[in-house]
């Protein structure tokens, strides 16, 4: 199984940004973690803070992969093209979360994307992205 991981703006920056909601852990640090917990199969992980970087690499995604795992971070609120895209591709996602969107701001209880993803897992930290991980199986 090939599994894609997309995360968008700002999602370099974890571990050091707003530690009291995302944690003290590096994505990077994270990933090693998460392929030692699935080594048979392949993580492939791509990260930008720009829109249409991450509209670019799920069109390209096509038939190269079993599901892709998205963070698109504060574009989940704001980007319907990023929806757009989740839309136009056969490749299942899963929307992920680090924090509880719905015990934010007001503005971050819309997704543009959920509504064309497999699912949205959210609020359960890092260990959202091997939740969604598991329900590819």
């Amino acid at each position: 199984m090939n599994i894609l991981i997309i995360n968008g703006p700002n999602l370099n920056l974890l571990g050091k940004r707003e530690t009291n909601i995302y944690g003290h852990m590096g994505f990077e640090d994270y990933l090693t973690q998460l392929r030692k917990t699935f080594p048979t199969i392949t993580i492939d992980y791509f990260q930008s803070n720009i829109e249409g970087e991450l509209i670019n690499t799920l069109h390209a995604s096509e038939g190269k992969f079993d599901g892709i795992i998205l963070n698109a971070g504060g574009y989940t609120h704001t980007s319907v093209a990023i929806g757009d895209a989740v839309k136009a591709i056969h490749t299942p996602v899963v929307e992920v979360h680090i924090s509880n969107i719905f015990s934010r701001e007001e503005y971050r209880h819309v997704s543009l994307i959920g509504p064309n993803a497999k699912g949205s897992i959210i609020g359960f930290g890092l260990d959202s992205y091997r939740l969604a991980i598991l329900s590819f199986n």
